[in-house]
C-alpha cells in the first residue's frame, strides 16, 4: 500500500512507495507505476501471490492500481462495507473493495465483506445485500450505457499520452453494441475542474478531522501522534521518511492553507456544493436524465466522477499498449509504455453492484483479456 494512501506529497509522487517496504513496482515494465494507493494489492493478485486482495479508495486507490496490473477493481457505494480501523482520508469517500483476477473472485470476496458493522455508522444506511456470486452473468444485451465523450477529450487534452487507452475505449464501444448494448452518447453537466476543485476542500476538511479521531483510537502511541500536525512534524524528522525529496505538501496545505476541518460552519456549503456539482451535475444526473444502466469510461479518466458522490464502480481488463508505445515518465517511474494494461470501468448509482457486475461479468468473459498472451518483466519462481 502506498504510504498515506499517497494523500501527503503534492509534488512528488509515492504510488506503491512507503518509508518500511521501499519501492513497489507493477510487473509489466522495468521500473512501472504501480498507480495507487492499493498499489501492492493489485501486483500482488496480479502475480498469484494472493487469491485476491483488499484496496481501499478514496478516489482511484481501487481502479487505478488494479487497471496497471491487468486485474478487476471494484470500488463499492460508501458504506458497503465497514472502514473500521482503516486508516483514514474521507468519511465521505472511502471504501473498502476487492481486487482480484476475475469478476466472479472479486464477487466473492465483495460478497464476504460487505454489512453491518457499528464501528462505522455509513454501514447503516445498507439496503438489503443481493448475490453478488450469482450475478455473475452476462447482462450486456440491452443494457442503456452511457458514454461522456466531453469529459473525456478534456482528460485527453491534458493527458495525451492516453490517447492510444481512448482508441481501444472506441473499438471496446462497438463491441459492445455488437453483443447488444445500448451506448448513448452523454457528458456531465458538470466541469472536472469545477469539481477537482470542491473534492479538494472537501478531502482535506475530513482527513484533518478524521486522521485526529483514527489516532485516538489507538491503545498504544509510544511517540503521541495525536494531530495531523504530530504527524507531519514526525514525518519530516525521520530519515527513513526521504523529506524533503518526499514532501508533505498536501498535508502543509490542509494545515496552514485550509487551516479547517469537517466540524467547523464552513464545510457544510461545501459540501453541498460538491454533491451538487458531483449529484445532479455529474454521474446520477447523467444515469436519471438518460435512463442508463452504467456509464463507462476508460479507467484512467474515470474514479473522480464515482469517488465524489460514494458510487461503486469496477475496472475490467481492456488491453494493453502496443510494442511501439512511446514511454511516458511520472518522476522515476514509468506511467505507460510498452506492455502495461489498461482497464474500462463500469459505473452506476449508489447499491447497484449487482448490476455492475452483470456487465463487468459479460464484457470480461466475451473479451479474455487476462488470457492473452503478455510479457511481464517480473514473474515469481517461488511456489506459494
Amino acid at each position: 500500500m502506498s504510504q498515506w494512501a499517497n494523500y501527503r506529497a503534492r509534488d512528488y509522487s509515492i504510488n506503491g512507495w512507503s518509508s518500511h517496504g521501499g519501492q513497489t513496482l507493477a510487473p509489466y515494465h522495468t521500473k512501472q507505476n504501480p498507480s495507487g494507493s492499493s498499489s501492492g494489492s493489485a501486483v500482488a493478485a496480479d502475480l498469484g501471490l494472493a487469491w485476491a486482495a483488499l484496496g481501499s479508495e478514496t478516489d482511484g486507490s481501487i481502479v487505478c492500481p488494479a487497471q496497471r496490473s491487468g486485474i478487476v477493481g471494484f470500488k463499492p457505494t460508501v458504506g458497503l462495507t465497514s472502514r473500521a480501523l482503516v486508516i483514514p482520508i474521507s468519511e465521505h469517500q472511502d471504501t473498502v473493495g476487492p481486487m482480484a483476477r476475475t469478476v466472479k473472485d472479486a464477487a466473492y470476496l465483495l460478497q464476504a465483506i460487505v454489512g453491518e458493522d457499528p464501528h462505522d455508522k455509513y454501514t447503516a444506511a445498507i439496503p438489503r445485500i443481493p448475490d453478488y456470486v450469482a450475478a455473475c452473468r452476462d447482462t450486456l444485451l440491452g443494457a442503456r450505457i452511457g458514454v461522456p465523450w466531453k469529459a473525456i477529450e478534456q482528460s485527453l487534452e491534458k493527458d495525451p499520452h492516453l490517447a492510444s487507452e481512448v482508441q481501444v475505449f472506441r473499438e471496446t464501444l462497438i463491441f459492445l453494441e455488437v453483443v447488444g448494448a445500448v451506448i448513448i452518447e452523454a457528458d456531465f453537466d458538470s466541469a472536472i475542474k469545477d469539481i477537482r476543485d470542491a473534492e479538494k476542500v472537501i478531502m482535506r476538511a475530513d482527513f484533518y478531522a478524521n486522521v485526529a479521531s483514527y489516532l485516538a483510537q489507538l491503545t498504544s502511541n509510544p511517540n503521541n501522534i495525536h494531530t495531523l500536525a504530530d504527524i507531519r512534524e514526525q514525518t519530516q524528522k525521520h530519515p527513513l521518511e526521504t523529506y524533503p525529496q518526499r514532501d508533505t505538501g498536501i498535508w502543509d496545505d490542509i494545515i496552514f492553507e485550509q487551516g479547517w476541518d469537517n466540524t467547523d460552519p464552513r464545510f457544510q456549503p461545501a459540501y453541498e456544493r460538491l454533491q451538487e456539482l458531483g449529484g445532479p451535475g455529474g454521474l446520477p444526473g447523467l444515469l436519471d436524465k438518460h435512463k442508463l444502466t452504467a456509464v463507462v469510461m476508460p479507467t484512467s479518466m474515470a474514479s473522480m466522477w464515482a469517488a465524489v458522490i460514494g458510487a461503486p464502480a469496477i475496472t475490467v481488463p481492456m488491453g494493453h499498449h502496443s510494442e511501439t508505445e512511446p514511454v511516458h515518465e511520472d518522476g522515476d517511474l514509468v506511467e505507460t509504455g510498452p506492455g502495461i494494461p489498461f482497464g474500462v470501468t463500469f459505473m452506476g448509482a449508489k447499491w447497484s453492484e449487482k448490476t455492475l457486475i452483470g456487465l463487468a461479468y459479460g464484457y470480461e468473459q466475451r473479451t479474455k483479456v487476462r488470457s492473452r498472451p503478455v510479457k511481464r518483466v517480473v514473474v515469481p519462481t517461488a511456489e506459494i
